[in-house]
């Protein structure tokens, strides 16, 4: 399993945070954290298709892909767990792509599987 995010966990409690999930995690499966640069306060269509050909880099055909979107499908804990659960038995890829301040590309939306939502609030972007 991968996740791919666009922008770097800069302050230590989040690094540290991050490791202990991980660490949690891989008792159960591979979890590979995948950090592409965010581009920052540019035009928004000019950072967004910088940061979907970084994002492109580490995507494949036979991957499963879930984007973290506000319009996305919202699920609670047992739902997405099922959901996970029923993915990972069908693909052994699953690919979680977290975007930038502007969101994700048109392009990297369509390659997902599925759209998913934690909320229509607007969280910090680290804590994703």
């Amino acid at each position: 399993m991968k996740i791919i995010c666009v922008g770097k966990l800069k302050e230590k409690y989040w690094q540290e945070a991050m490791e202990e999930y991980q660490k949690r995690l891989n008792k159960y499966i591979r979890l590979e954290l995948i950090e592409v640069k965010d581009e920052g306060l540019v035009e928004e269509k000019k950072a967004i298709n910088i940061e979907k050909e970084r994002i492109e880099k580490y995507l494949s055909p036979k991957d499963y892909i879930i984007t973290l979107e506000i319009e996305g499908k919202m699920l609670n804990s047992r739902e997405f767990s099922k959901e996970l659960e029923k993915t990972s038995i069908e693909n052994s890829n699953i690919v979680f792509i977290i975007g930038g301040s502007y969101g994700l590309s048109e392009e990297i939306k369509n390659r997902a599987n599925l759209h998913l939502s934690f909320s229509k609030m607007t969280f910090p972007h680290q804590l994703f």
